[in-house]
């Protein structure tokens, strides 16, 4: 058995054992997606800030994952995927006079790579579970916002802000619902 792949039949149960962490990532998204709306003032300086915190925060659940291992992504992708999150959570939050294009391109490029991660996952959990596509829906929406805030990046602070909180909490309901759906899996909707 190949290190770095675990065998299709073994991602279910694996992800079933980390439906919490998946939870929390969903609450943490949600968290900071309702602060970016609800405070629609935001200095950049505090979008810097609530961006590196959750960064960070996410990057130090995906080194967990890593460490405790037993994912559907390989331990060593998973370590990287942390480890740069926490760099772009402690880079925003050491230097938040950063200015909003660096943070844009900070957040699209984090979007993309953790949206192509999860397509890539749910493909593969494709085998395992009917109607994995909340997780391939929320991979879809990081690539779509990644790709978003390359190429439009003059939309304003303000509005970046709305549109970074409203994917934030989308990001998170599915994530929620992905994780939930895990906890209640029946094994009858195991495909054969």
């Amino acid at each position: 058995m190949n290190a770095h792949i675990m065998p299709s039949g073994m991602m279910l149960p694996a992800l079933e054992r980390n439906w919490g962490l998946l939870l929390v990532r969903g609450i943490l998204a949600i968290a900071f997606g309702v602060l970016t709306i609800v405070w629609p003032g935001l200095t950049l300086i505090a979008l810097v800030l609530m961006y590196g915190a959750f960064a960070l925060a996410d990057g130090i659940i995906t080194l967990f994952a890593a460490i405790k291992g037993g994912s559907v992504a390989p331990r060593w992708w998973l370590a990287i995927v942390g480890l740069v999150g926490i760099a772009f959570g402690a880079l925003t939050l050491l230097w938040p006079q950063i200015t909003g294009l660096v943070l844009l391109w900070f957040i699209a490029g984090w979007s993309i790579a953790v949206g192509v991660m999860q397509i890539i996952g749910a493909i593969r959990l494709r085998k395992e579970i009917n109607n994995e596509w909340l997780l391939i829906a929320g991979g879809v929406l990081a690539v779509l916002f990644g790709f978003m805030l390359f190429f439009r990046p003059g939309a304003g602070a303000l509005g970046v802000a709305f549109a970074i909180g409203v994917y934030a909490i989308a990001y998170g309901i599915l994530f929620i619902s992905f994780a939930l759906r895990l906890h209640k899996h029946d094994r009858g909707l195991v495909h054969t």
